[in-house]
């Protein structure tokens, strides 16, 4: 009976420094993948978390049965401008590493994405702002010149999925006030189509959405390619 206690004892003792070690591995992989991110791409700050257990088991498979990703302020671009995007979270299926873990794919991956009306705004035109509008719609003012006059307008517009996966952003009405051109015009400086650069390869827009707190983005896929 003493033996069996000592075995008993042992076992438990060499199974909570598995654990340990186990934990620990998970500790530094997530941290050092969190450390590439911000890297390669001007993140302001990034949280890993990779799940499943035991880790050592997945990491000698080379597969992760899933990975969260949270990133904050990180830069991107849409109609080769600059925008930065306030927060993305992502999760991702079936991850298998490549060799010399440079890089990975999943087998299937969904997140979301969201871009103030601020960061909006610094990345548009001169003289256009974003902000919301209320029920779903984006309120866009710009400036227009009418016979050597400038002039203010601000529209109601709605943002959509556009073919291909871009986005779009149209004015529901504009008041033209009877002025000959006025409405394309305004709708020149306020109207946007345009794709988002940059996204992994097998992702996907799926949709897009006009929040309080700005543009939420939705993309899904399968076969993701994650490389760096």
């Amino acid at each position: 009976m003493r033996a069996l206690r000592k075995l008993v004892v042992v076992t438990v003792v060499l199974g909570g420094l598995f654990v340990a070690a186990d934990r620990a591995a998970v500790y530094f992989a997530e941290s050092e993948a969190e450390s590439r991110v911000r890297t390669s791409g001007g993140t302001g700050s990034a949280e890993i978390t990779i799940g499943g257990f035991p880790f050592l088991t997945q990491l000698a498979g080379s597969r992760f049965d899933r990975v969260d990703v949270r990133l904050d302020g990180m830069e991107t671009e849409a109609a080769g401008r600059s925008v930065r995007v306030s927060e993305v979270r992502a999760r991702l299926h079936d991850v298998e590493l490549g060799p010399g873990y440079s890089g990975a794919t999943a087998a299937r991956a969904a997140g979301t994405a969201v871009v103030s009306y601020a960061d909006l705004t610094a990345a548009a035109e001169d003289a256009v702002t974003v902000a919301y509008g209320g029920d779903g719609k984006v309120k866009v003012t710009g400036s227009v010149e009418v016979l050597g006059k400038p002039v203010s307008r601000s529209v109601l517009s709605t943002v959509t999925r556009g073919d291909g996966g871009t986005i779009k952003v149209s004015a529901d009405e504009v008041p033209g006030e009877g002025v000959p051109g006025m409405e394309q015009l305004v709708r020149d400086r306020t109207d946007f189509e345009g794709a988002v650069d940059g996204l992994p390869e097998g992702l996907e827009l799926r949709a897009i959405e006009a929040t309080e707190k700005g543009l939420e983005v939705s993309v899904d896929g399968t076969d993701v390619s994650l490389t760096g």
